[in-house]
């Protein structure tokens, strides 16, 4: 079965049928499988689900560099033998990940395609673009106890703030509450273990935003560490002077922590007429991560793809128009980067 959700109609009640009617597909004696990634949007995506199916599900959230289409996440994945798989906020890709196993993909990225035998519900072209927890929030039924959760995946993600959905919580829990709530939920994942464990935990049991900002937990302490980790990291990478050439800027650093996203957002205000690639060759032994974000309007994702590298897997390219990135090999990112003139840019193999 193929359901995509129709932009012409009503994105919530098209959002909601496609789900249910996939749901109805999902073997009944054995749990869901929400796979997620390990952002605010994604974990929250995922508490979402898990919280609000109706049925006993499980959650798998992504690790540093893992992909649910690598062979050894796959096999990890079959192994369980899911009544149902539900990839949140992971791309829409042609290639199922578990072909003999219904799934629901939810996610607002660029799609690079779309799998044959599932449900796929994307935000991706609607204006505004609702994220992969707002997507799941209405996916579910919009239970007015979990309003909470879909508003850090807005805020995460930095989407429209015209969602009455997001004006509803941030007047109900205040916006200052949820924007640090948003803060803390994100900081595990960027650190140098990458494990947003207890910020799943606390999604999965809170009543609200100060569940995570003010109710003391081992959780809570993790996310404060893990904080104050990211913080003195970012702090050592803004010193790193950008070298420019011609409409593109690059900045390369090496940290364990995924502060690449956060070093491109920052230049990029700063070079407002320049593609700013912020590219870290420490956060993976052998890869290059890097974040690549703009003002100028520029498509990012036909920028990348237009000096994709031969030999450049699914993780390099994706996301959004105007915020994308990727990872690449040592060997790709040389090509890389002396294909947009920064031969300097280069690690040794």
């Amino acid at each position: 079965m193929v359901g995509v959700l129709d932009t012409a109609t009503d994105p919530r009640a098209a959002t909601r049928e496609a789900f249910a009617r996939a749901l109805d597909g999902f073997a009944p004696d054995r749990p869901a499988l929400v796979v997620s990634h390990f952002d605010a949007d994604g974990l929250s995506a995922a508490a979402v689900l898990a919280r609000g199916l109706g049925r006993p599900a499980e959650v798998r959230i992504t690790g540093k560099g893992e992909s649910p289409w690598d062979s050894d996440f796959r096999a990890e994945l079959e192994a369980r033998s899911p009544g149902g798989l539900i990839l949140a906020d992971l791309g829409t890709r042609a290639e199922p990940v578990l072909p003999s196993v219904p799934t629901v993909v939810i996610d607002h990225h660029v799609p690079t395609g779309a799998p044959e035998d599932a449900t796929t519900i994307s935000g991706n072209g609607l204006e505004p673009e609702p994220t992969s927890a707002l997507l799941a929030y209405w996916a579910v039924g919009a239970p007015e106890d979990l309003a909470w959760l879909p508003a850090l995946g807005l805020i995460g993600d930095m989407a429209d703030d015209g969602w009455p959905e997001l004006t509803a919580a941030q007047e109900r829990y205040g916006k200052t509450a949820l924007k640090d709530a948003t803060s803390l939920i994100n900081a595990p994942r960027r650190t140098a273990a990458a494990d947003a464990s207890p910020a799943l935990a606390l999604l999965m049991r809170g009543d609200g935003p100060k569940v995570v900002t003010k109710e003391p937990s081992p959780e809570r302490d993790a996310l404060l560490a893990a904080k104050a980790e990211v913080a003195a990291e970012l702090e050592a990478a803004k010193r790193v002077p950008p070298r420019v050439v011609g409409d593109v800027a690059l900045i390369r650093f090496h940290s364990p922590t995924q502060i690449h996203p956060l070093i491109a957002q920052q230049w990029r205000g700063r070079l407002k007429d320049k593609i700013v690639i912020a590219a870290n060759s420490g956060y993976r032994e052998g890869w290059v991560h890097f974040a690549a974000r703009s003002a100028t309007g520029r498509n990012l994702v036909e920028f990348l793809a237009e000096h994709r590298p031969d030999g450049a897997d699914s993780r390099y390219g994706s996301g959004h128009a105007q915020a994308t990135g990727g990872a690449l090999r040592y060997p790709e990112w040389n090509a890389f980067v002396e294909r947009i003139g920064f031969p300097e840019g280069r690690i040794a193999a």
